[in-house]
């Protein structure tokens, strides 16, 4: 139970506190949700994700076992939200967006802070940490958009949703620079580290807030596939990630990292992509509520039983 606490503490308690400013002061103010995300979409994300991709050093050794390891978790993933989705009869949207939940979860405003409190800010870790983030910032702008849309809008429409995505942008331009050894000048790097140090705790209160915005309350015929879609996310993604590693034969501060990683809940942005493109948003959004709330349990749980603290 001691290590328990210390785990809770000190990794989670600190990403709590700023979830919960933000659910208090949207209570208290009712803050203009749309404006916070936009924030976070169109100005904080793209420049951490730049920012964080130009600065690191990340092996191509390092880049190969992830991008393995993240497409053998995402296939499995896969599978399974689909098979639960067949199991409980769902068609359509309803099946898209249970799946997805699985799928899309919060690398970002949740899972890097995390990562840098658990790992203490070990270089390592946070590299492997930024190339999740990087495939989990694709997948939901690009196989996300198509799955709520497609049936919907044509493959056209659909594409040019895709490319009006800021961080499909900010990716391979990192990547470029870097490979490529190109300076920034001060004049544009300084406003660049201002905006992108403001992510972890903007992020994290734009999380609280959007939390503090939501209804409460899960209706009856909803309880069942949010819990479903909480447990798959909060218990199988970290089972599979494990599972996973296992296969490949990775272990160490790797396996460590790549398990923290898959720990934690489903990705605001996973809400927002369903409000913004009417793909069950209600459920969506009790999803990432539900799964968010449940992780200061098991995220805690997670870094015990396999002694990552």
């Amino acid at each position: 139970m001691d290590l328990f606490l210390y785990i809770f503490w000190n990794n989670v308690m600190p990403i709590a506190i700023i979830l919960a400013l933000g659910i208090t002061l949207q209570r208290l103010f009712k803050l203009d949700i749309r404006t916070l995300s936009k924030l976070n979409f169109y100005l904080f994300s793209p420049f951490v994700i730049f920012r964080l991709l130009y600065e690191t050093d990340i092996s191509a050794s390092l880049f190969g076992q992830v991008i393995v390891f993240f497409l053998l978790f995402l296939a499995m993933q896969f599978a399974l939200a689909e098979a639960a989705a067949r199991i409980r009869g769902h068609r359509g949207a309803k099946k898209v967006t249970m799946r997805n939940s699985v799928l899309f979860y919060n690398s970002a405003n949740y899972g890097l802070p995390l990562n840098q409190l658990v790992f203490r800010g070990d270089p390592y870790t946070l590299a492997v940490q930024i190339l999740i983030m990087m495939f989990q910032a694709i997948l939901p702008n690009t196989y996300g958009i198509y799955s709520m849309n497609a049936h919907r809008f044509g493959w056209r429409q659909t594409m040019l949703t895709i490319a009006s995505m800021p961080v499909i942008y900010a990716i391979p331009l990192a990547v470029a620079m870097r490979a490529g050894e190109i300076g920034i000048p001060s004049f544009l790097y300084t406003p660049i580290d201002y905006i992108a140090d403001g992510f972890f705790g903007f992020a994290l209160f734009t999380l609280g807030a959007q939390l503090g915005n939501m209804k409460w309350r899960i209706t009856k015929r909803e309880a069942l596939d949010v819990s479903l879609a909480s447990v798959m996310r909060l218990v199988g993604g970290p089972a599979l990630a494990w599972l996973v590693t296992l296969i490949l034969g990775i272990d160490g501060l790797l396996a460590a990292a790549l398990i923290v990683s898959s720990a934690v809940p489903t990705s605001l942005n996973h809400a927002l992509l369903s409000v913004e493109f009417d793909s069950e948003p209600e459920f969506a959004s009790q999803t990432v509520l539900v799964s968010t709330v449940l992780s200061m349990l098991t995220v805690t749980l997670v870094i015990q039983v396999f002694g990552i603290a």
